[in-house]
């Protein structure tokens, strides 16, 4: 009798999923700042595409853990999803993976500790996140079934060429400065009249 494939298939695709919003939520924490499309995406606007992205990113990476636990393809136990090196199949690729979802989720959760940790331990702790990208794409090449294949490749170069691309340009060159709103003209007062003899005996 074969084994169900259904949740090895899910597993696959998930993991793909989470890798693909992973770099896109990447890309959109760097255009916050970077703003390569000018003034047609506001900052405020960049932050929540950043944030929406992130958290459906590590839905996907979730999604991708539990169907890894209810596959039987390969033996991986819950305890293998938060101990880096603990599962059977390639331990250090996919410990690699367990580091880069657990930064996933701590820069995720650093969103409501901004206030708390302070704006400049808070950026200190965003740039975790391209370990979290380096480490997830390592992860996908090195422990992914379909690595190999010349999609599966054109995906990780393009991701990793994005990524480069984009960090670039939000290092190398200045972000467009603020359109001034033209100050609100104020109506003119009316002239005193000069005093006049009227009335004088």
């Amino acid at each position: 009798m074969k084994a169900d494939p259904t949740f090895w298939l899910l597993a696959r695709a998930t993991g793909i999923v989470a890798y693909v919003l992973l770099t896109a939520s990447v890309l959109a924490g760097l255009l916050v700042k970077a703003r390569p499309f000018g003034t047609a995406i506001k900052p405020a606007q960049a932050v929540d595409i950043h944030r929406t992205l992130a958290v459906l990113s590590i839905t996907a990476l979730a999604a991708h853990g539990l169907a890894l636990v209810l596959d039987h393809t390969v033996e991986i136990g819950p305890l293998a999803l938060l101990v880096p090196g603990s599962a059977p199949y390639r331990p250090f690729w996919t410990g690699l993976g367990v580091i880069a979802g657990e930064l996933m989720l701590l820069v995720y959760l650093s969103f409501g500790l901004r206030k708390r940790i302070g704006m400049r331990n808070w950026r200190r702790l965003h740039w975790t996140t391209y370990g979290a990208f380096a480490g997830a794409t390592a992860h996908g090449l090195m422990a992914g079934t379909d690595s190999g294949a010349p999609w599966a490749l054109a995906m990780y170069v393009g991701a990793v060429g994005a990524v480069v691309a984009a960090t670039a340009w939000r290092a190398l060159v200045p972000p467009p400065a603020p359109k001034r709103r033209p100050a609100p003209s104020q109506p003119s007062r009316p002239r005193p009249r000069p005093a006049t003899n009227e009335g004088a005996s």
